[in-house]
């Protein structure tokens, strides 16, 4: 069977109060996002190239910013994150690119970027296979694509731990857990279904690591 090209659904519409209530929430994730970013920092030399997709606040592309020479970009489809993020890169004093565009059809010419990250995001892509050529499109030969999100198969036990352990107020971890079960999950891919879907993008392939309720997925563009 052919991994899903096409999701019947457009994503829940990440503007206005959702979008700031998103951002208030992940703040509690702020150490998360700074060990993603110093992991990431590792990987790659001074001077790169680097795209976040679906960046949200911009709070993993800020904390990479502060660490390195880097020319760093972030596109999402949300006028309100696009603009939240802006503000969050002046506040902090560094400088990151936010722009307004879609993961299918990237305003971006072919082998702009060296690396590129999406965390969080993927499973709310309308046309997932579609977003995943376009990742493959804009990177450079031998650059890598980084795509880290929930687990279908999380359980509900370890979805309600992640919530607890993040620190979040009492609504925000009720509101956290309610998404949760009844949009993210529902949304979210299986290993064994992101691998397909990979396997039929122009990546033709990826390497996949476990988390406690996600995964991580590095996909990389042939020299």
């Amino acid at each position: 069977m052919n991994a899903v090209k096409q999701k019947a659904y457009k994503g829940m519409g990440m503007e206005g109060w959702i979008a700031r209530w998103y951002e208030r929430t992940r703040r509690n994730d702020m150490e998360s996002f700074r060990r993603d970013a110093r992991a990431a920092a590792e990987r790659m030399p001074a001077g790169s190239n680097v795209l976040e997709v679906a960046p949200g606040p911009g709070f993993f592309a800020i904390e990479l910013a502060r660490l390195g020479h880097f020319k760093i970009t972030g596109l999402d489809i949300s006028t309100t994150f696009v603009e939240m993020a802006a503000q969050n890169a002046r506040q902090a004093g560094v400088d990151v690119d936010f722009r307004h565009g879609s993961a299918s059809a990237m305003p971006f010419a072919d082998g702009s970027f060296d690396f590129l990250f999406c965390t969080a995001a993927f499973k709310n892509f309308a046309e997932p296979l579609t977003a995943l050529n376009e990742m493959h499109r804009v990177l450079r030969g031998g650059g890598e694509a980084t795509i880290s999100d929930l687990r279908k198969d999380a359980s509900l036990a370890e979805i309600k731990w992640y919530v607890q352990q993040s620190g979040r107020r009492r609504f925000d971890a009720w509101f956290t857990n309610w998404t949760f079960r009844h949009v993210l999950i529902k949304r979210a891919y299986t290993k064994d279904a992101f691998i397909r879907l990979a396997q039929e993008s122009r990546f033709g392939s990826c390497r996949m690591e476990l988390g406690p309720v996600g995964f991580e997925a590095r996909l990389t563009k042939a020299p």
